[in-house]
């Protein structure tokens, strides 16, 4: 599973060039029919509704309702990181146009070296990521499909595109583990201050 992160995340993440401008901003009318159609069914994937209305993740992301999301500026993602580090057994998930990738485990304590923050061993989730190319830092927690609830940090790139996302883990009755639940709400009140503040 390592040498299958690894690959996804130096294909996703290395010499390819990074967009210098931002992103065009969605038609304010789109935006508005996103925000009326997540407050109804905020449940669904957030991709294949980006995909649907040709703006980015990010995008579909801000129009959930105020309390299932905040955000914080990218130069929060290391701390996140390192926060996440001491969760216990979390799900990474990568998820492009051609697969969605799993990996649960401890997430190892990271640095950087040679451009890249480097996921240390001892752990099933392995890797090297370009986490200066992180522009926001999502925390997302809403119903999803067939669960009562999900919570997940995402970390999204200068194009409004998820990186990879980690999420909260579960018990045996696929339930959000208490104990992880109230440091996801903890790093996301440390890193975003006031419920729903966009980066």
């Amino acid at each position: 599973m390592r040498t299958i992160l690894n690959s996804v995340c130096n294909r996703r993440f290395g010499p390819l060039p990074c967009r210098t401008a931002p992103p065009t901003a969605p038609p304010p009318d789109t935006l508005a029919a996103l925000r009326e159609r997540l407050a109804a069914a905020p449940n669904g994937v957030l991709e294949a509704v980006a995909a649907e209305t040709g703006v980015s993740l990010l995008a579909v992301t801000e129009c959930l309702p105020d309390g299932l999301r905040a955000f914080a500026p990218g130069e929060t993602a290391e701390a996140a990181m390192l926060d996440m580090a001491e969760w216990g057994t979390v799900t990474v998930l990568v998820h492009s146009a051609d697969l969605v990738l799993e990996c649960k485990g401890p997430l190892p304590r990271g640095q950087f070296g040679r451009g890249f923050y480097n996921l240390a061993g001892g752990s099933p989730i392995g890797g090297h990521i370009r986490l200066d190319r992180c522009r926001t830092v999502g925390f997302v927690r809403r119903p999803f499909m067939g669960s009562a609830d999900s919570a997940s940090v995402v970390f999204f790139n200068g194009d409004g595109e998820a990186m990879f996302k980690v999420f909260v883990g579960r018990d045996d009755a696929r339930q959000l583990l208490p104990d992880q639940v109230e440091r996801f709400e903890a790093l996301k009140a440390r890193l975003c201050g006031a419920p729903g503040q966009t980066a």
